[in-house]
């Protein structure tokens, strides 16, 4: 184990359950849960661990996803576990930013509870987003390209997989025409808005202004944007960059690709599901890459720490 990177998970892992036993066994992640709650009036016990309709809402689901996201990191940092840099998929930036003290923990979820709200309301109908699979992205941004209306490339998740996004026609034409290019595969996403695509620019200007009253730290632990796929140099640039974020694409197979390259080994996925770990797999099987969003899986790491005589 050379370099350790921590990577946080984006909207749709999300599942009723999620960080239930962490809740209930370590005091310091009941302490985030109840922050969530109190800087945000929502229950966020409640919207996590029972069952509901709301979980799935946008609005809702990128808050509860923090909230889970947060008390894991907080968990493994009290045990000594740490990280050489840091990142995450969409939402799953603010993880990243909380992971390198960018963000206090109340103003972090101050923010992404306005995100989740600005992006829900940005574009309440026509709009979509669809996975694409099997089929090089340079073919997929040739036929965004020469297709009428909006769409766009929203994720580079890994090679294989790439989700594009826009006006629900427009995509809906885009993936034909791939399908009929070669694509193995186009899969319609279950979501509420075009996340990424030009068309979520207002919620964007809308953040910033949030964004305004939040103090951004010094950046202790390097972290990469999902805009750029390269490391933010300094806080001055936090907002901007967090405004673009929400309509830009999400370079995460460049920003690993990235990582890698700078010496990282080791991928710590924290919060729900296995899906980083999974593009991991298809963009480099040399690394290793760990999820943890179960007790048992807090326990492996730690043996596996102290294993390493890094604990």
């Amino acid at each position: 184990m050379k370099r350790v990177a921590f990577v946080f998970p984006g909207q749709g892992a999300q599942y009723v359950g999620m960080g239930k036993d962490f809740y209930e066994q370590i005091p310091e992640c009941k302490e985030v849960f109840s922050l969530a709650s109190k800087v945000t009036g929502l229950d966020l016990p409640k919207l996590c661990f029972e069952e509901n309709e709301e979980l799935s809402v946008t609005e809702y689901t990128q808050i509860a996803m923090l909230t889970v996201e947060a008390a894991i990191f907080c968990a493994l940092k009290n045990r000594g576990i740490v990280s050489d840099v840091n990142a995450g998929l969409s939402l799953g930036e603010y993880g990243a930013l909380i992971a390198s003290e960018v963000f206090d923990l109340a103003d972090a979820f101050r923010v992404v509870r306005k995100r989740g709200i600005f992006m829900q309301e940005a574009v309440p109908h026509g709009g979509a987003m669809m996975a694409v699979l099997g089929m090089d992205v340079e073919k997929i941004e040739q036929i965004c390209a020469d297709t009428k209306g909006v769409v766009s490339v929203a994720n580079y998740n890994c090679p294989g997989q790439t989700v594009i996004t826009g006006e629900e026609e427009a995509v809906k034409r885009a993936s034909e025409a791939m399908k009929e290019a070669g694509a193995r595969r186009c899969i319609p996403l279950n979501v509420s808005g075009p996340f990424h695509s030009a068309m979520l620019a207002g919620a964007g200007a809308a953040l910033g202004e949030v964004l305004d009253t939040v103090a951004i730290h010094q950046i202790k632990t390097p972290y990469l944007t999902n805009v750029t796929a390269d490391y933010v140099k300094s806080p001055d640039e936090v907002k901007g960059l967090l405004m673009k974020q929400v309509s830009s694409s999400v370079l995460w197979q460049q920003s690993v690709e990235r990582m890698i390259a700078d010496g990282v080994d080791t991928f710590v996925e924290i919060g729900s599901g296995k899906t980083l770990t999974g593009f991991l797999k298809k963009i480099d099987r040399s690394v290793t890459g760990i999820n943890v969003e179960k007790m048992e899986d807090f326990e492996k790491v730690i043996a596996m720490w102290q294993k390493e005589g890094r604990l």
